[in-house]
């Protein structure tokens, strides 16, 4: 028996192929570990209102950690918690991202805005990320470095060219810590999966962290170890290999 009881997934590079669609072997490993026992969630950077039709397409009653831990479902539909970036803080990084001349975006409770369609007015809605994306690497690690200086925003990226910033302390490890009190369960029985540096203190958190084969080096590097790739069915590579026959991995 496998000594993992939850497998947080990623999705986009991770979960998902580069067709964003989930593969027939990711779809099985995953009804095998639920058959098993084993809860699979996923753990995105999206916000729940995107992360819900592939839920509802794999026919998943499990937890979701959404936009990157600011929000976490029992199931979904079912909010167990919330954080809201400041007001302020959000008026700060408009200001920087319109300095820039870059593109932003930003989840919200209510759904998503960006650069084509803002907030008319920015006190209305409740704020849960804010990001920036831009192909100048100087502009953005300058912004990186103006963010970092504030010390009140966890700082991350779903890609090279973009930055994700959530309040500080929320990050989809303290998402799926908020899914292991709910199921009783310890973080070293989670196996984490991610490509991108938002997924990071998820694969260190966990029992066992996994970068996939497409990942950021930084990911690679911090990972306790790589499989093949997400277009290569890597999520139904690590369930087969630790969770359905674990004695085969080791």
């Amino acid at each position: 028996m496998s000594q993992y009881k939850l497998v947080a997934l990623d999705m986009d590079g991770t979960l998902l192929n580069e067709e964003k669609q989930v593969s027939p072997a990711n779809r099985e490993a995953i009804y095998a570990a639920l058959e098993a026992g084993v809860t699979v969630i996923f753990s995105t950077g999206r916000g729940v209102q995107s992360a819900l039709p592939y839920a509802e397409e794999l026919k998943l009653q499990t937890p979701i950690v959404s936009v990157n831990g600011s929000e976490v479902w029992k199931a979904p539909h079912d909010l167990l918690k919330r954080t809201l970036l400041d007001l302020d803080l959000v008026r700060r990084m408009y200001d920087l991202a319109i300095e820039h001349d870059t593109w932003y975006w930003a989840y919200s409770v209510e759904g998503m805005y960006n650069r084509d369609k803002w907030a008319e007015d920015i006190t209305k809605p409740e704020w849960l990320k804010f990001g920036f994306y831009t192909e100048n690497k100087e502009s953005l690690e300058i912004i990186r470095g103006e963010l970092a200086r504030w010390g009140e925003l966890e700082i991350t990226n779903s890609h090279p060219d973009n930055l994700e910033l959530n309040p500080k302390g929320i990050s989809k490890a303290s998402g799926i810590e908020e899914v292991c009190k709910l199921l009783g369960i310890e973080m070293s029985q989670v196996i984490a999966m991610g490509d991108s540096e938002n997924d990071i203190a998820m694969i260190r958190a966990a029992g066992l962290g996994v970068a996939m084969g497409n990942a950021q080096d930084g990911v690679k590097r911090i990972a306790d170890l790589v499989t093949v790739t997400n277009d290569e069915d890597g999520v139904a590579k690590i369930i087969q290999e630790y969770v359905l026959d674990p004695l085969s991995a080791r």
